[in-house]
């Protein structure tokens, strides 16, 4: 094809296109004058009601009718509550500390006198070089008069403690009790009319909410990161006590050193969780973040303020076995479910209290007891000094038992 076809068909192409542009042109100039001409003709009432009823665009977006705006009245509600913790042991304390650890040792096996620890704590002419403990955290104001909950491995080791509020005034705190087992801690100052976190029923919240972190990390006070929850009912074995209780939200909203303590808010600024720990090889933030949730903090700072230090090293001190068909036949016994006593330690509570091999136990607290699962989860919270009641079948015969627990060795 020579030069001049190119050019002619060219030339036709965008003859077209400017006609056909033209032609619509001129048909929305007529459209529009029509339009223009009849609310021109509308009395003033009927006018604004044209507007009101005529059609408008709208953009749509899905994900913004979802997701929150911004964080910043969370934000402001969150960082007003959450506290700068300082927390020291005295030489004193760590004294004692390092002598009971010493003696704990040497029970367990007169190997160990000589151990790296015996020489960290002095040396073999009998002068101790005792290392005190200290360390930065958060905390969370839960009342206008002063009541603070942070994590127990915050404060627990601690005999000075020391909290600089949002405002910058340093207050010194006292230590009203701890849980190790939830690795909870309630401390308390001297102050009036403080602002506080409202309780958010954590049940409530679900994996893909938004939420932020605020707390102190590296000693940056009033810091913010915002993620969403990830997971819900974490037990990771985290607390590293005889017993423990982990019920964890996870959440991608970074946390470190220093966090410890914090708040975990929702949206509106309600507290659904205590930040407690992440999961790094690091030792800094690398994704994974776990906060108490606040049904059961709630729970937790309620006992420690009435009861102070919180002691759920206790047991019933029996075994047995789980009885299913196999069992219930090979034992001619009259029951489907429950626990068969196999044995009594010497010196427990439930040789104090009568418990005998071959009974049956089939209810704690009013709770059904299939197996040795729901007898867990029945003295999940139980601690020295509260009473459980037991009922147990014992010769075919059904009979209630009181025990009081104490502290297990």
């Amino acid at each position: 094809m020579d030069s001049s076809c190119v050019f002619k068909t060219h030339y036709y192409k965008q003859r077209t296109k400017m006609k056909n542009l033209f032609t619509s042109l001129l048909a929305g100039l007529i459209g529009g004058s029509l339009v223009l001409a009849l609310f021109i003709g509308l009395s003033p009432n009927e006018k604004v009601n044209a507007l009101n009823t005529a059609p408008t665009a709208k953009l749509v977006n899905n994900f913004s009718n979802s997701a929150p705006f911004d964080f910043v009245q969370a934000s402001e509600r969150a960082t007003k509550a959450v506290v700068h913790i300082y927390a020291e042991e005295s030489t004193e304390l760590a004294q004692r500390r390092a002598q009971e650890n010493q003696s704990k040792r040497r029970q367990r096996s007169m190997d160990d006198f000589f151990s790296m620890d015996d020489f960290f704590g002095g040396d073999l002419f009998g002068r101790n070089f005792y290392r005190p403990k200290n360390g930065t955290g958060s905390g969370v104001i839960l009342s206008e008069d002063g009541y603070i909950v942070t994590n127990n491995h915050v404060v627990g080791f601690a005999d000075f403690i020391e909290v600089t509020l949002n405002d910058g005034r340093k207050v010194k705190a006292t230590a009203v009790g701890k849980d190790p087992a939830t690795d909870l801690a309630v401390i308390k100052i001297d102050a009036n009319d403080l602002e506080t976190l409202e309780f958010a029923d954590s049940d409530l919240s679900k994996v893909g909410e938004w939420c932020i972190a605020v707390g102190n990390p590296f000693n940056l006070t009033s810091t913010v990161t915002a993620g969403i929850i990830s997971a819900k009912g974490r037990d990771l074995d985290l607390i590293k006590e005889t017993k423990s209780i982990e019920e964890f939200i996870q959440t991608d909203a970074a946390v470190n050193p220093g966090n410890s303590g914090g708040a975990l808010v929702n949206t509106d600024g309600e507290l659904i969780g205590i930040n407690t720990a992440i999961a790094t090889p690091t030792g800094v933030y690398a994704g994974y973040s776990f906060a108490i949730p606040a049904n059961l903090v709630k729970r937790i700072v309620k006992e420690i303020i009435e009861f102070g230090d919180i002691d759920r090293k206790v047991s019933l001190g029996i075994g047995g076995y789980n009885i299913d068909e196999k069992f219930k036949s090979e034992y001619n016994l009259g029951v489907d479910k429950g626990i068969y006593v196999d044995e009594v330690e010497r010196g427990s509570v439930a040789q104090y209290s009568g418990i005998l091999p071959g009974d049956v136990i089939v209810n704690v607290n009013k709770s059904t007891i299939s197996d040795f699962g729901d007898l867990e989860e029945a003295m999940k919270f139980s601690k020295a000094g509260d009473t459980m009641k037991l009922k147990v079948l014992r010769n075919g015969e059904s009979k209630i038992i009181n025990i009081k627990l104490k502290r297990s060795m």
